[in-house]
């Protein structure tokens, strides 16, 4: 179920009535847990996440901690606080072990039958798998059928469907922060496997076999990997001593909180200025480096859990509660009064969206996001891309036109550069620095020379008409970026082209032809270095449908492609999964609605 990276399509806070439900059904399905078993995975006073991934999983978390359960299911973290929430098997030896934490299912051959006889259980049922000697669970599964049946099969085939194994996507979301004790790893086993190809395990009464280099094969081990899809069924060596260090370092669960104390106790001496601060600093750092155009609009909780809180330094908590805003939505309403984002809320949903950014506003402009985040950013970004398309950038971009030539040149600035609007901006307020222009008396407001004057206003104001004798800080870099000339620069992979105006955005139509048929008409990929006959031939496949290519008139070397069938929206999705385009630059058109 986590063999692969997936990303979360949306984090929520669970209200305090869905707390105590979510509580009811863990009681429920786990009715050996007693109470203090419910609070050592759920604590009844901390803030209970849920993400919904896009393979239709539920995963229950403590806020800032640990993923605890999902769809209601224990994961390893859980059974790691309580060992005994689930029955378990333990395997014949620590030589399977190493094909579950692969991902492989587990066979009747690979369980220990203990002294008092075969456990019981029906199908359907979450299980947890150990080793011999250690009561720290390596994986969870659902059993394929009931015990009984199992009995008349003669213990063959498969017992556990692993839904979640220590070290595939789900663990790894947790940055393996915690290990249940030093010894963990002693009865597991995690060399390469010999790759044997099978789906059907021997009888448990033959004799192992044993590979060349003294390992048991995936067969004789009990474990069924003909479901892997070439999913690595081990851990290297490197990687082993490499945990073990990690585990050497950490203490006990006990110590928990004495290592945490000094970071508490940070946290409740920030005043409410401090908080203040340090959310409009997450916000920036995250528009600068996580949040793309195509991802807007997106709802506030969504910014919120992966967007602000991966963007606090290291160590620091947050709580919104603590702030002057008091509220999520409050808080980007603000934001959105400053002008520094458009916010809008949803009268559906109950929930402040984010619509927009104003990539213009004197507070994006003079940020300059921290490198360590953003290369961390960057590197996340590049391992989830799972596009065999490459990654589509596309950004405004300026070149200095007559009117401030004076300017550059007061500032020796290479007047044959293009500039991105922070560097443009910088541009003007060297000059203003150089010239001291900032007015005594009013320190947020620039006095305006002849030159300064000329390059913002000159054939501008109207004949007749004063020129203006100072301007506000806040409007000195639009004002100046307006005064330049307008480009764009589109990349993807090693090619880059660089044209004069903004981009023009992609145009989806769809219009009824002879015979009541539909036609979807797709132009402007040329833009966004989009080759028009092979996305006709790649849509010709997805939606099984014939397509073609055409010049479109009196455009040479501009060509359109037509989609037979109504794919408007199918269309429009495939370009922003796969090609990167963001949402603002399509415009859809559907004729065929009265």
């Amino acid at each position: 179920m986590f063999k692969k990276p997936v990303d979360v399509k949306t984090i929520q806070r669970l209200s305090g009535a869905d707390k105590k439900k979510l509580r009811r059904t863990a009681k429920g399905r786990f009715p050996q847990a007693s109470d203090a078993d419910l609070d050592a995975i759920l604590p009844p006073k901390a803030e209970i996440t849920v993400a919904k991934y896009p393979n239709h999983v539920l995963v229950y978390g403590i806020e800032g901690e640990f993923p605890m359960i999902f769809n209601t299911d224990a994961r390893v973290y859980a059974l790691w606080k309580v060992p005994h929430l689930l029955p378990a098997f333990t395997l014949k030896g620590g030589e399977v072990s190493r094909f579950v934490i692969g991902g492989a299912d587990l066979m009747f051959p690979g369980i220990s039958i203990p002294p008092e006889g075969f456990p019981s259980f029906e199908a359907g049922q979450p299980w947890a798998v150990k080793v011999p000697g250690n009561p720290a669970a390596i994986a969870v599964g659902s059993t394929t059928m009931s015990s009984t049946e199992a009995l008349k099969a003669g213990l063959r085939g498969k017992a556990l469907k692993i839904l979640h194994y220590y070290r595939d996507m789900l663990w790894d979301s947790a940055d393996g922060c915690y290990v249940p004790n030093e010894g963990f790893f002693d009865d597991i086993v995690v060399e390469d496997p010999n790759p044997v190809s099978t789906s059907q395990a021997p009888d448990s009464a033959e004799e192992p076999e044993v590979t060349n280099d003294g390992s048991v094969s995936a067969e004789d081990a009990g474990v069924d990997i003909s479901d892997n899809h070439g999913t690595n069924p081990g851990i290297q060596i490197e990687a082993v001593e490499e945990i073990t260090d990690v585990v050497n370092e950490l203490k006990l669960p006990e110590d928990k909180t004495t290592e945490q104390a000094p970071v508490e106790m940070e946290h409740h001496n920030l005043r409410t200025e401090e908080i203040d601060s340090l959310l409009d600093k997450c916000l920036l750092q995250a528009l600068y480096t996580s949040i793309k155009e195509k991802d807007l609009p997106m709802p506030g909780s969504t910014l919120w859990a992966n967007h602000i809180l991966p963007n606090r330094p290291p160590g620091v908590t947050i709580d919104i509660k603590k702030s002057s805003h008091k509220k999520l939505s409050k808080w980007l309403q603000s934001k959105s009064s400053s002008g520094l984002i458009s916010a809008k809320e949803d009268k559906y949903k109950k929930e402040v969206v984010l619509l927009a950014i104003n990539h213009k506003h004197p507070d994006y402009m003079a940020f300059r996001p921290e490198k360590r985040v953003q290369e961390l950013v960057e590197h996340e970004k590049d391992v989830a891309e799972s596009s065999v398309t490459k990654q589509l950038e596309v950004a405004e971009i300026y070149k200095p036109s007559s009117h401030v030539k004076p300017i550059f040149v007061a500032v020796e600035a290479d007047m044959e550069k293009y500039y991105s609007a922070p560097e443009a901006s910088d541009i003007v307020f060297r000059y203003v620095e150089k010239e001291k222009l900032v007015k005594p008396t009013d320190r947020a407001k620039v006095i305006l020379d002849v030159t300064l004057c000329d390059a913002l206003y000159k054939g501008a104001i109207k004949k007749g008409s004063a020129y203006p004798t100072e301007i506000h800080k806040k409007d000195l870099g639009s004002a100046f970026l307006n005064r330049m000339q307008v480009h764009h620069k589109v990349s993807r992979g090693t090619q880059e082209v660089i044209r004069k105006g903004a981009i023009r955005t992609i145009q989806i139509m769809t219009e009824r032809r002879q015979g009541n048929k539909k036609m979807t008409r797709l132009s402007g990929l040329e833009c966004f270095l989009m080759d028009p006959d092979s996305l006709a031939s790649e849509l010709q496949k997805k939606f099984a449908c014939s397509t073609t290519t055409a010049e479109l008139p009196g455009k040479k070397g501009q060509y359109e492609v037509l989609v037979q069938g109504g794919v408007i929206d199918d269309l429009a999705k495939h370009l922003v999964d796969h090609y990167d385009v963001p949402k603002r630059y399509i415009e859809v058109y559907d004729k065929t609605k009265r």
